[in-house]
Parts: structure tokens; sequence; C-alpha cells
């Protein structure tokens, strides 16, 4: 099993890895579609409770029916300006026409009731939800002085077809009459307008209705006992900047992408943490059942590799705790007393241990010298000569105080002399590092919960394992 998301941050050197509950946060992303291979623009806000997923729609303020989707206005052509607006998209595509820029203060800017984003379903009375973008063009261009469109607002406008800031898209050319769907077309959409006298541009007036974007709230994910997952669906392989959030009670939030691996990273640090506080609550009631020596001490999700998958194929959910001696393991999170007895599977921490294996031999370097480094479960941690055998010194797993490392290669261990009650400090160093590190994470949480649960929040090694999900 390996833990499922993402790995949880360093913990600063010698202390238990704790994750705090982040505040508020908000930020735009994208919800990948992987059927349609689309994705679209949504709105993420994070409290500590829920992740909730906004995309944006127009909302009637006044003036017109509040459930009426479909908006007719009618715009009056300008001699400088046109229309106001441009447009992408188009049937030989797939996707409908959209409008993809307003001009301020021009024609659809003034009227109020055009947004980009709005799919153009008629103009002048003739329906285009299946015309291409050409047609479209040719349409809005010779509509005559006045224009009547109805528009619907798209809150699914695949993402290519939205304008990159900053970077305005070619617009078609007149002479040749030929147009991209990929690209804002139209030139404002100027057409043919009379210049005998200046038409004033489009404006609502108290009657008409009123309109605004906004973003509303789509789906809401609980966070109490949700999991983060980064692998494909049905596979070994991780997404690239996305991730997605899966409740308890079966909701999700969909592939979140993010335009840079930071914005990803630190999305997956902020629901890490909020997740890890609210489980960390979760343990804290379920303890309330529980006698002193069989307290919950660990609970998070995992992936297991499925049977007869090789190492690139799919995993699966599992939920693990870790209660007195014992490790669970669930098909779903325990969230009643009842539950507990309804694992698919329960062994005991030693047991488990000596099935896999009693010690462990590492080559590693200290003082100059080429040594062994052996982590075993009854004896605890040795460093002896890798030629002459002769043990240099020994510790239990009990005499650990403390931890660090670089990140790369060394370790420093601190131990505290039986007899003097000093602390004594071995800097050791080894090629595979994380493969030690991971190693005496294994044997001190299987140790230390096997004989003392409540040890494991003061022990860093002890801690940082159990606590990661």
């Amino acid at each position: 099993m390996s833990a499922e998301g993402p790995s949880p941050p360093a913990a600063r050197r010698g202390r238990p890895d704790r994750l705090e509950p982040a505040r508020n946060k908000t930020a735009l992303a994208l919800l990948y579609d992987e059927g349609s291979e689309n994705a679209y623009d949504v709105r993420l806000r994070l409290t500590k409770e829920a992740l909730t997923v906004q995309q944006q729609d127009v909302v009637c303020l006044g003036g017109a029916h509040p459930g009426a989707n479909h908006r007719t206005v009618t715009l009056r052509r300008q001699p400088v300006g046109g229309l106001g607006l441009s447009i992408k998209g188009g049937a030989e595509h797939c996707v409908p026409v959209v409008i993809s820029k307003i001009f301020k203060d021009r024609a659809a800017d003034r009227s109020g009731m055009l947004f980009i984003g709005d799919a153009v379903l008629q103009v002048n009375g003739i329906h285009v939800e299946h015309a291409t973008h050409e047609e479209v063009v040719h349409l809005l261009r010779n509509a005559g002085d006045e224009v009547t469109i109805t528009v619907e607002y798209l809150r699914e406008a695949p993402s290519f077809l939205k304008l990159p800031l900053g970077s305005p898209g070619p617009s078609s050319s007149h002479s040749s009459r030929t147009s991209s769907p990929l690209f804002d077309s139209g030139l404002h959409l100027n057409g043919h307008c009379s210049h005998t006298a200046p038409s004033l541009p489009s404006s609502p007036t108290a009657d008409e209705p009123k309109y605004e974007k906004r973003w509303l709230d789509t789906l809401s994910i609980p966070l109490s006992m949700a999991r983060i997952s980064r692998y494909k669906a049905g596979t070994g392989s991780l997404r690239s900047h996305a991730f997605e959030v899966l409740a308890l009670d079966g909701a999700r939030s969909g592939v979140l992408q993010f335009s840079t691996a930071q914005d990803c990273g630190d999305w997956l640090h902020a629901i890490s943490a909020n997740i890890s506080h609210l489980m960390l609550q979760s343990m804290k009631m379920a303890n309330k059942c529980c006698s002193p020596g069989n307290q919950v001490v660990h609970m998070g999700w995992v992936n297991e590799r499925l049977q007869g998958a090789d190492s690139s194929q799919a995993l699966g959910s599992k939920f693990l705790a870790l209660k007195g001696s014992s490790v669970y393991i669930f098909s779903s999170p325990p969230v009643s007393t009842a539950d507990w007895l309804r694992a698919e599977n329960v062994y005991n921490l030693c047991e488990v241990l000596f099935k896999v294996h009693k010690s462990k031999t590492y080559m590693c370097s200290w003082q100059g010298e080429v040594l062994c480094f052996t982590v075993d479960f009854a004896l605890g941690f040795t460093c002896f000569d890798s030629k002459t055998k002769n043990v240099l010194w020994r510790f239990k797993f009990s005499q650990l105080k403390g931890s660090s490392d670089d990140g790369n290669t060394r370790v420093k261990l601190l131990f505290q002399n039986p007899d003097t009650k000093q602390i004594e400090m071995k800097e050791l160093e080894f090629q595979d590092l994380p493969a030690v590190l991971h190693c005496v994470h294994a044997f001190m949480a299987s140790k230390v919960a096997s004989l003392d649960p409540t040890f494991l929040d003061s022990h860093s090694l002890a801690g940082r394992y159990l606590h990661s999900s």
C-alpha cells in the first residue's frame, strides 16, 4: 500500500509533521471533463469543512422572469465599432458560437444584457445553434443596422473558446471573407452601416431586465473523511498539475487543473491540511468510546495495488486505521462504533512486521568508515563494522529521542544514553536515504503502537509516519 494523493510537506526537523488547517481560500482553476477532454473555468472556495466548486452564470436582477435562460437583445450598429462584439466557435468544431469579446462603451456593452461566454442561438430570428462559424459571421455582418440576438450563457464553454488574457486573437479578413472558429472574428462585426446619421448605442431602459454575471455554487465537497487522488482513473499514472477530491458520501469534485505546479501544490497542501484536521477530530470522537490501551492513533486513505496488476496498472483505495496494537483495513471509513466490526481485514502489527521481515540492514558511512546499519524489531538500532562485524553502538527504539535529515543522503539520530541520560547524536550517510527512513518509520510505528500508543504524538519518526496521509 502507498499513501494516496500528495505527500505531506516536510516536517520541521526533529518534530512530528503537523498540517495546520488552512483558512478560507479562493482561486480560479479549470474543471477537466475526461469524457469530452474539455476544460471549463471554475472558482474554488475552501473552508475548514468543505471545498466548494463554483461556476459563472448570468442571473436576472429584475425586470424579467428569474427562471428565464434565454435573453433577446436588439443592438444598433455604430458607425465606429459596429456591434461591439466578437465571436468564436462553430458547428465545424462541434461547439456553439459564443461571444468571446465585448468592447467597452460599444453597443453590446451598453445593452447590459450580453456577456463573454454567451452562446448565440438566433440572429434576427434565424436559428444558428448548428451553424458554422463563417455562417454566423456572415449573418451578423449583413443583418442591417439593427440586429436582434438571442443568447444563452454557456456555463461550460470549452476553454479553447475563451480569449487568453492580454492576447487578442486575429480577426477575419474582409477581403477573403475567411475566418477561423478558434480565433475572434468580426472586427467588432461592423457590417454595412449607413452613414446618414450616427445611431445611438443600445442602452438598457428602466423597464428592461437587468442581468449580472456571478459565481454560483454548483457543488460542495465535505472534507470530513474525504480523500485526494492524483491518479488517473483505473491507472497508476499521476495527473500533471491536477487532482480530484472525493467525499465520504460519494460526491466528487471532478478533475481540477491548475496552471502551474506551485498553484497545484499550494491547493493540495491546503486541502490536505483541512482533511487532516477533521480526521484528528474524528479520531478524538472515536477514542471517547475506546479504552486507554485501545486508542485510535492514525486514520487515513491509502492506495492498494490491485491483485494481478503490474506496476503501471490500476490502484484501489482503502481506508487504513491503527487502533491499539492492530491495523484495520476498510473499504470505507468507520463512522460509528459498529463500523469497526465491519473491517475487511484486521492484523496485529507485530505479526505483520514479522511476516515481512524481522530486520533490515543498509550500507552506510560514519566518520569516514563504511558500516552496516541494522533496524531490528527486537534489538532496535545497531551500527557495526562491515568487515569485522564488531558492534560500534546499539540503541533501543525507546532511546531514539529525535531525528532530522537533509533530504538527500544524511540523517541525524538523537539517542539518550541509558546510563548518563545524555543525548548522543549519530550522523550517518546513506545512498538510499528514503528507503532507510521508510523502514525506520514502519518499525517504529509497529513497535511503539504495540507497546504504548500515547507515545506516538511525542515521537518524531513515529509521528511523521503515522500522521502522513
